[in-house]
């Protein structure tokens, strides 16, 4: 994994802390800004036990010192607040470095069916699912534990090939255990093709699951994996038992 230099995680800590209005605790920073740089495998930093995660804090530890030092960042007790020097530099140099909508997109474009998986797996993990991917004939299931025998989510990945085929897995699935299913298309192209098979007017051929299916594009899928591993560690600390 090729990080990025102490210097360059300045400026994206001081971005995250003016959009949380100014302070926030540390923990919930790590996700966040990896997000920031897309040669991270954000998988690999969100690891509970795993070289890269520690790796990772250590250089955010390490940029908030150096802010610190400039008097740009104040830390107590994990929390870290913006200085008003701070929110000078977020101004003077944050449109150097903001994360465009531009750059979002370029993103989501090059996700892969594999990528999509792993995000599906994520998600499941931080709701409380068992979830596996390539189970039997689908690309991700959830399930309520790994002893359930019920598939309460069924996920299939629409990045190229027969949207077709994939229409028929979820049929299959929501007709076996009225599973909930979900497809997670690449293109507004597949999504007018789905919504045409699931034609509630009984045109489609896979109308039967037209009110049930629900269809998701890459880039919003995209916006909840991030939104939802951002507060990973908090939601762990909400509903531990």
């Amino acid at each position: 994994m090729a990080y990025p230099g102490v210097a360059r995680i300045e400026l994206p800590i001081l971005q995250e802390l003016v959009a949380t209005g100014g302070v926030e605790d540390v923990r919930f920073l790590y996700n966040r800004l990896a997000g920031y740089f897309p040669q991270l495998d954000e998988s690999e930093v969100r690891a509970l036990e795993n070289g890269h995660r520690t790796e990772w804090r250590r250089l955010v530890q390490r940029a908030g010192r150096a802010l610190a030092d400039k008097r740009e960042l104040e830390r107590r007790q994990g929390r870290w607040t913006i200085t008003q020097v701070g929110r000078r530099r977020v101004t003077d140099e944050g449109q150097s470095f903001s994360l465009t909508e531009k750059q979002e997109t370029t993103r989501t474009n090059e996700l892969t069916h594999g990528d999509v998986q792993q995000m599906l797996l994520d998600i499941g993990r931080v709701l409380g699912y068992h979830a596996e991917s390539e189970f039997e004939y689908y690309d991700v299931v959830w399930r309520a534990s790994s002893s359930s025998p019920r598939l309460s989510h069924v996920f299939e990945v629409q990045h190229k090939g027969n949207i077709d085929a994939a229409m028929a897995k979820l049929k299959r699935a929501f007709e076996a255990q009225r599973s909930k299913p979900f497809l997670i298309v690449a293109s507004e192209r597949d999504t007018n093709r789905a919504h045409r098979s699931m034609s509630e007017a009984r045109t489609g051929a896979f109308h039967e699951i037209g009110r049930a299916t629900k269809i998701l594009s890459f880039e919003q899928l995209n916006k909840l994996h991030r939104a939802l591993t951002s507060v990973e560690d908090l939601l762990q600390d909400l509903f531990e038992r």
